[in-house]
C-alpha cells in the first residue's frame, strides 16, 4: 500500500486509481527510456537539436516528423529560402551541416522554412535560444547563439536557505521608470530590495519567450529562448548568478500547461501538423485561454518538455520551478466549473492521467539534475498526493500554492468587519493535505491586475491617494493599515509551510498592473513599481514595509515552517480573537474592529516559565498606537493549566516568545 493512503485513509476506495497512477508512471518511463538509464540522460534534446558550433563548422537539427522538406534561411545566405536544405534522418529528424567556423555567427538572424501539406511556411527554429522582434515589421526572428561560449559562473555548490520565502517578480515592470526593465536592472536595482526585505527566493515570471508583453508571460512561443524583452541570455545569467551571490534562490515560472497558438512565432504547426505537439481537434484548444494544449502521451512531446526543464536548470542555473496552470493540465475540462467537493472528482473519466504522468516524470528529472531543487504546483483543485514523493503514490512536488486563501480574504474584506468568522478563517488556514507542503499567500500577481484589486486597495480604496502621509489621520487608512498587517501575519504564521508575496505588495503598492495596450494609449504608468514610496519617510508605506521586513525576519529566525501545523491555543469566536502556537512563538490576533480584550488567559506549554513580546502590529514604528507593554509576562497556573494573561487591543496582533535566561558569565580566576 502506498503511503498516500496512510496520509489520506478516506482515499481507500480509490486505491485502484493510485495503483493505475503508478502503473502508468512506470510504463511510460520504461517506454521513453528504453535502454537509457535515467531521465537525466534522456532529457538532452537541446544538446542535439538547434544550432551547435563544432570545430570547423555548425550543425543545425530539427525534429519535424510530418514535414516533406526543411530549409534554413537567414543573414548567412541573404534569406534564400531553398539554398540550404536539411537532410532527413531517421525518426523524423533533420540535419544541416554548414562548413566553416564563420558559416554562422552570434546574432545571425535565421528562420526555418518548412514544406508540408503542399504549403511552404516560415517558422522560428524549435530550439532557438534567442528570438527578437523587428521594431518596424513587428515580426519575430531567431538569432543564432554560439553554444561554445561559456558564462563565468561563480555559484558553484549554491544551496539556498532553509524555509521558503518567495518574492514573486516580473523583470519588465520591476523598475520605477515607465519602460520595460532589463535583466541587469533587476539584478542591480531590485535584488537589493529583495535581500533587504528578507525573502530568500525569487520566482521570476515571463522569462520564457512570449510575443505579447501583456500576456504576463503565460502565452509562451519559444520554450528554449530567454525573453528578449528584457535583454540577452548572458544578462539573465548575470541576474541568476548575482541572486546566488546574495544567497537568493531563483525559481522559473514555467509554462508547460499550454502554448501560444501562433504558427509564425511559436511551435504550433511547425511540421505542418497540430499533433506534432498538441492534441488534434477541440481537445487541443484551451476554451478559456485561446491556446494550444500539449499531448503528454507522445514521446516526442515528453522529450521536448523534459529537456526544456533540464535546459533551464543547466544553462541558466535555475533552482527549480513554479509550474503554471497545473489544474488545467490535470483534468480534461481544465477544472473549469468543477467544485472538487468530493474525492471522486479527482479519479474519474475527467482526470488527465497522461498529464499526471508527465508531472511525475518532470519532478523525478528535476531532482536528478539538482537534488536541492524546489518545485511548486499551481493547483487549486487539491489533487491528492500532489506534494508527496512519487514512491509514496504522489506526483512529486514540494509545495502547492494555497490558492483558496486569497479568495478567503477577498470574501472577508467584502463583508462588515463585525461579521468576520474567525472559525472559518482558521479552518481555511488549516485546509491542507497531511504531509504535503503548502505555500501560503494573501495575494499574488493575479489580484494586482486591472479588473481585480490588491488587498490594500480593497481596504483603503481612494483614500490611498489622499491620506497616506504620516501626518494625516483617517479612520479608513487606519483600518486598512491595521488589517493589512494582521492579514499578512495571520497567513504567514498559520497558512502553510512556505510564504509568497508579489513584489511591491509588502509595502502596499498603491497601483494595479496594467500593461501597455491600445486601450490605455500604450502607457507604462501602471506597469512599474514605485520603490520610492517605501523609502519616503513621510509616507505610511514605510510602516507597512518595516512591518513586513520584521515579520519575515522573525519567521526565519524561529524557523516556524519546521512545524507543519500550528497548535490552536485559544478561540474566542464572538470576540473574533484567536491564539495559536508554532514552534516557540505564540500568535495572538484580535480582529474585532472595536472590542479590546482585557485579562485574556492564553494556555501555554506545561514547562513554560515567562514570556516577552517578540513582535506586535501595534508598535509605533509600524503605524500602531503602542498599547502593548513590552514587559515580562509571567506564567500563571489555574486548575492545573498554565497561562499567560494578555491585553489584546482591537485590530491588533501580538507575537510572544518564551523569555530565555541570560547566559551566566563564566567565572574568572582570581589573581594571586
Amino acid at each position: 500500500m502506498y503511503k498516500i493512503l496512510e496520509h489520506n485513509p478516506q482515499l481507500m476506495p480509490f486505491a485502484g486509481d493510485i495503483d493505475l497512477r503508478m502503473f502508468l508512471y512506470r510504463a511510460t518511463k520504461s517506454r521513453i527510456l528504453g535502454k537509457t538509464p535515467t531521465l537525466n540522460e534522456f532529457a538532452n534534446a537541446h544538446d542535439y537539436y538547434g544550432f551547435h558550433h563544432v570545430d570547423g563548422g555548425w550543425y543545425y537539427r530539427e525534429w519535424a516528423p510530418s514535414a516533406y522538406q526543411l530549409y534554413l534561411e537567414g543573414d548567412f545566405n541573404n534569406w534564400n529560402q531553398t539554398s540550404h536544405p536539411l537532410t532527413k534522418l531517421e525518426d523524423g529528424n533533420w540535419e544541416l551541416y554548414l562548413e566553416g567556423d564563420d558559416a554562422l555567427w552570434e546574432g545571425c538572424k535565421v528562420k526555418t522554412v518548412v514544406d508540408a501539406n503542399l504549403t511552404r511556411t516560415e517558422h522560428i527554429p524549435l530550439y532557438a535560444r534567442r528570438v527578437v522582434q523587428d521594431p518596424k515589421t513587428i515580426t519575430f526572428t531567431a538569432e543564432v547563439t554560439d553554444d561554445r561560449k561559456t558564462y563565468p559562473w561563480t555559484d558553484k555548490d549554491f544551496k539556498g536557505e532553509e524555509g521558503l520565502f518567495i518574492y514573486e517578480a516580473h523583470v519588465g515592470m520591476a523598475q520605477e521608470e515607465g519602460k520595460v526593465g532589463t535583466y541587469r536592472e533587476f539584478a542591480d536595482k531590485t535584488l537589493p530590495h529583495v535581500k533587504q526585505a528578507g525573502y530568500n527566493t525569487i520566482q521570476l515570471m515571463a522569462i520564457m519567450e512570449h510575443p505579447y508583453y501583456g500576456s504576463f508571460g503565460y502565452q509562451v512561443s519559444n520554450f528554449f529562448a530567454a525573453s528578449s524583452w528584457f535583454g540577452k541570455p548572458e544578462d539573465l545569467k548575470y541576474l541568476v548568478n548575482k541572486a546566488h551571490e546574495m544567497g537568493i534562490r531563483v525559481l522559473l515560472d514555467v509554462v508547460h500547461s499550454h502554448a501560444v497558438k501562433n504558427t509564425a512565432e511559436g511551435i504550433n504547426m511547425f511540421d505542418g501538423t497540430v499533433w506534432q505537439f498538441f492534441h488534434d481537434g477541440a481537445k487541443g484548444d484551451h476554451p478559456a485561454w485561446g491556446t494550444k494544449c500539449f499531448d503528454y502521451g507522445r514521446t516526442g512531446v515528453l522529450h521536448f518538455l523534459l529537456s526544456n526543464l533540464k535546459f533551464w536548470m543547466t544553462e541558466y542555473h535555475f533552482d527549480g520551478f513554479r509550474f503554471d496552470g497545473v489544474t488545467s493540465m490535470l483534468y480534461h475540462d481544465h477544472g473549469l466549473g468543477t467544485d472538487f467537493n468530493s474525492n471522486d472528482k479527482y479519479f474519474s473519466y475527467n482526470t488527465h492521467t497522461e498529464a499526471i504522468t508527465y508531472l511525475q516524470l518532470a519532478n523525478e528529472l528535476i531532482r536528478q539534475v539538482n537534488p536541492n531543487a524546489i518545485t511548486v504546483a499551481e493547483d487549486m483543485s487539491g489533487m491528492p498526493g500532489m506534494c508527496l514523493p512519487i514512491e509514496d503514490g504522489g506526483v512529486g512536488f514540494d509545495y502547492r500554492l494555497a490558492m483558496g486563501l486569497p479568495d478567503m480574504w477577498i470574501k472577508a474584506v467584502k463583508t462588515q468587519d463585525e461579521s468576520w468568522d474567525i472559525n472559518k478563517m482558521w479552518g481555511d488556514m488549516c485546509l491542507r493535505r497531511p504531509g504535503e507542503g503548502t505555500v501560503a499567500y494573501v495575494e499574488s500577481h493575479d489580484q494586482a491586475l486591472v479588473g481585480d484589486k490588491t488587498m490594500i486597495f480593497r481596504l483603503a480604496d481612494a483614500a490611498m491617494y489622499t491620506d497616506m502621509e504620516k501626518s494625516t489621520h483617517n479612520p479608513v487608512i487606519d483600518r486598512a493599515i491595521a488589517l493589512h498587517k494582521m492579514i499578512r501575519l495571520f497567513t504567514l504564521a498559520g497558512g502553510g509551510e512556505g510564504y509568497l508575496n508579489f513584489m511591491g505588495n509588502e509595502f502596499g503598492h498603491p497601483e494595479w498592473i496594467d500593461f501597455p495596450r491600445e486601450g490605455n494609449g500604450w502607457s507604462f504608468h501602471y506597469c512599474r513599481r514605485q520603490w520610492s514610496l517605501k523609502e519616503n519617510g513621510l509616507l505610511k508605506y514605510q510602516w507597512l514595509n518595516d512591518f513586513d521586513h520584521d515579520m519575515i525576519h522573525l519567521a526565519k529566525e524561529h524557523n516556524i515552517f519546521q512545524q507543519r501545523m500550528a497548535n490552536l491555543q485559544l478561540m474566542k469566536a464572538p470576540e473574533q480573537t484567536i491564539v495559536f502556537a508554532r514552534c516557540d512563538l505564540f500568535f495572538a490576533f484580535n480582529f474585532h474592529p472595536s472590542n479590546s480584550l482585557q485579562n485574556v488567559l492564553v494556555p501555554v506549554y506545561p514547562d513554560s516559565k515567562e514570556f516577552e513580546v517578540a513582535f506586535t502590529s501595534d508598535d509605533h514604528k509600524y503605524g500602531g498606537f503602542s498599547q502593548i507593554a513590552h514587559q515580562v509576562y509571567p506564567v500563571k497556573e489555574f486548575n492545573g493549566q498554565r497561562y499567560v494573561e494578555l491585553y489584546i487591543p482591537a485590530r491588533t496582533a501580538i507575537v510572544l516568545r518564551e523569555k530565555k535566561e541570560a547566559p551566566k558569565k563564566p567565572k574568572t580566576a582570581k589573581k594571586k
